[in-house]
């Protein structure tokens, strides 16, 4: 059996942001839609989020996908039901794994710039991100329309002046547009951000040992 999609999961479950189309709104918590691409496929992502804790959910074929993430970074869980397959695993990542994933970030400048536009109902302006190693640029597009957990922004993002509503994710040298096209304030269901405990824990090296085609 094939997991697809890890490293492009791994991406976005790291950087997502959590956003609104009500102006003005303060979330602490509630339940975001978010648009995607993995390996060329549109891909819709079901987010939750409070002050302390993110998941992310969404299919992959036959596969059921749920990442777990804490606000600070510290851990970080892919949950994986194939139900079809009998297989209920949970990738648990060390601290060290973190540590590389997020050095893995760039370090971006940022320069406002006068263009607007409306993203998923948000009053967008374009601030123009640059990579300090390689000098790439990006368009960051960011609402003040809302206010979220700033624990919920990309760490990369964090001096946007805004909250990024459609900006370019980065993750093991590869890049993903993200858009957040819908929030609302319902509270995650019950046990969303803990790992049920019929799912067998593995490490990341299982999990990585899956996608290439193992079991």
């Amino acid at each position: 059996m094939k997991i697809k999609l890890f490293s492009a999961a791994l991406a976005v479950a790291l950087t997502s942001t959590f956003l609104s189309a009500n102006a003005q709104k303060n979330f602490t918590q509630g339940t975001i839609t978010v648009q995607t691409d993995m390996r060329g496929q549109t891909v819709t992502l079901t987010q939750y989020f409070r002050p302390d804790s993110n998941a992310q959910t969404f299919e992959a074929g036959p596969a059921k996908i749920r990442l777990l993430s804490d606000a600070n970074y510290k851990s970080f869980v892919i949950l994986v039901d194939v139900s079809a397959f009998n297989v209920k695993k949970a990738a648990v990542y060390t601290p060290d794994e973190i540590d590389q994933v997020t050095a893995g970030f760039p370090t971006l400048t940022f320069a406002p710039t006068t263009e607007t536009k409306q993203i998923s109902g948000f009053n967008c302006k374009k601030v123009i991100a640059t990579d300090t190693k390689t000098q790439k640029t990006y368009d960051v597009w960011i609402t003040n329309d809302v206010t979220i957990p700033t624990t919920s922004i990309p760490r990369y993002y964090a001096a946007t002046g805004g909250v990024p509503i459609q900006y370019t994710a980065f993750q093991q040298g590869q890049s993903t547009v993200v858009t957040i096209t819908s929030i609302t304030d319902a509270k995650a269901p019950a046990g969303t951000f803990s790992v049920p405990a019929d799912f067998d824990k593995i490490s990341k090296d299982d999990l990585e040992a899956m996608s290439r085609g193992g079991q």
